[in-house]
């Protein structure tokens, strides 16, 4: 995008205030960049960190924001999964990044360790999906710019079933009726189920993990997960298991496998299973997911985007990549064409649902979800629950709501430990 100077410090010196201000000043002392005056405002050198799947598209980015600033960009790649410690373990001591990209659900501890700045968007919040928003959301500040959504929705082969299900058991009965080795697939671990995929059905039977507060954040202090429809939940996982709906033997890749040979109808996945089912040469369609327990079926979303370190010593210019570059159009249309996660900036996210019906269909389920919890007591979930969901599937460890009772006590003092 080309940006006029004037335009350029017009925005980010509201920006930049409100960073440096609710960052308590808890940066290093900033440098002469962050002094003001139109010359002095954009320049020097941010550093950004970034993996391979986002590296092209940034570089590009790149590129153009030091030809209209002058400031130079060094970009270094690092792989996704080890980016947030790293980050954590570097950011402190002055050789961290400027801008790095991460997920959402790193937030609370990242926002735990001090080391991210937040960013004031100011008129431009309105161009943004709410739901990025809320997820990049911590303590009622917003930290880093989103630029991608992605959650699960119900991938269907409208070869085998014709029409969306209307809810859980209709499904089932859709599948057993194509005629397939599976009525319904998703991918689940031997020892760990998958809470991540299973998480919206339990949803549909009133049964989040936390609670929110009124302004959407979790309150780590409700834990909901035990209530009486988690015991239903619990009940129903037998249920399925027992019916062999369910099966802890059917890993993510068998599922894949299963499904691309045409083996269901009917597949409970993500939008990164979504190409290889049309290069196979699947006609596939997404639809909400269907309810087992009578209520909604909210899928977690999960939001991925770019944040601001605490101690970044050229927070103006960093502040400027990020609203005016990453946040622009054009390169969130870009990154949506090589990575196929739906935009988080609404005007990019409309024009690719326009000709995209694959990714609006995830879209649409969307509007639905709820942002995967960031506060770091989620921590102290996964493993007790996963565990939990695996003996219920196959039938083990006695009676199921007294199962579930107990994997709540277990969460519940790893929280308060």
């Amino acid at each position: 995008m080309k940006v006029t100077k004037r335009s350029i410090l017009a925005f980010s010196a509201i920006a930049v205030t409100s960073a440096l201000a609710l960052a308590g000043c808890a940066s290093s002392t900033p440098s002469s960049d962050d002094k003001g005056g139109d010359d002095a405002a954009f320049s020097g050198q941010i550093t950004v960190w970034v993996d391979a799947d986002r590296a092209d598209v940034m570089k590009d980015a790149a590129k153009e924001f030091t030809d209209d600033t002058g400031v130079k960009v060094s970009l270094v790649q690092k792989e996704f999964g080890e980016i947030r410690d790293q980050f954590v373990q570097q950011a402190p001591t002055g050789k961290g990044p400027d801008v790095v990209v991460g997920a959402h659900d790193w937030l609370g501890i990242l926002v735990d360790n001090g080391v991210v700045a937040p960013v004031e968007l100011g008129d431009r919040s309105d161009e943004f999906q709410q739901i990025a928003l809320d997820a990049f959301s911590y303590d009622g500040q917003l930290y880093g710019v989103p630029y991608a959504i992605e959650n699960i929705g119900l991938m269907r082969n409208t070869d085998l079933v014709s029409e969306a299900p209307t809810d859980f058991a209709d499904m089932v009965a859709k599948g057993k009726a194509a005629g397939t080795d599976y009525a319904f697939l998703v991918g689940l671990d031997p020892e760990q189920a998958d809470p991540y995929h299973l998480y919206p059905f339990q949803t549909s039977f009133g049964a989040p993990v936390f609670g929110q507060n009124s302004d959407g954040s979790y309150n780590a202090d409700d834990l909901q997960i035990g209530n009486d429809g988690g015991k239903e939940f619990a009940a129903w996982l037998g249920e399925q298991g027992k019916a062999g709906i369910l099966n802890t033997n059917i890993t993510g890749d068998l599922a894949k496998e299963n499904f691309l040979a045409g083996k269901s109808p009917f597949f409970l996945t993500g939008p990164w299973n979504a190409p290889a089912a049309t290069e196979k040469g699947l006609n596939i369609a997404i639809d909400p997911i269907p309810s087992a327990g009578g209520e909604d079926a909210q899928p977690f979303a999960g939001v991925q985007g770019f944040f601001l370190s605490a101690e970044s010593k050229n927070k103006l210019a960093a502040n400027e990549f990020l609203l005016n570059y990453v946040g622009s159009e054009k390169v969130q249309t870009a990154l949506y064409e090589v990575g196929g996660r739906a935009p988080a900036l609404t005007a990019a996210f409309d024009a690719a649902v326009k000709n995209d019906p694959i990714t609006a269909g995830f879209g649409e389920v969307g509007a639905n979800a709820v942002p995967m919890p960031s506060i770091p007591e989620m921590g102290a979930v996964w493993q007790f629950w996963g565990v939990t969901e695996t003996a219920l599937i196959n039938g083990k460890g006695g009676d199921p709501a007294a199962l579930w009772d107990k994997m709540t006590a277990d969460v519940q003092g790893a929280i308060s430990k």
